[in-house]
């Protein structure tokens, strides 16, 4: 069919699509509004994220004593753990895992002998 061969339609039925036409916009407006909105904050959040890490710089290592042998890490509680075998000794370096700033450190030594009776 073509478009000379349609009929016209009644004054209700035009109403009733014009009715229609204007929800569809309002519907349409109003989802491209919202993602609008969620785009922007998304945004606004990845640019202004007061979490993020620093930019790494050339101080950003934790220092290590000579010699120290890096046996296992742990990472929690934003912190970094370090279990180092150093000169024979088993030690624990504790950082802060934002800025790699020493927090403690724990020397773990043997308990000497106690002398049986």
């Amino acid at each position: 069919m073509s478009d000379d061969d349609e009929k016209p339609l009644d004054p209700q039925a035009a109403a009733f699509m014009a009715k229609v036409k204007r929800l569809m916009m309002i519907a349409s407006l109003t989802t491209f509004l919202a993602v609008g909105v969620v785009l922007a904050v998304i945004g606004y959040r990845v640019y202004h994220w007061q979490g993020s890490a620093p930019q790494a710089g050339a101080d950003a290592a934790p220092h290590l004593p000579v010699g120290a042998k890096v046996l296992s890490t742990a990472v929690g509680d934003g912190r970094v753990v370090l279990t180092v075998e150093n000169a024979g000794a088993i030690e624990l370096l504790s950082f802060d895992a934002a800025t790699l700033k020493p927090l403690g450190r724990v020397r773990l030594a043997p308990a000497p002998e106690v002398p049986r009776r």
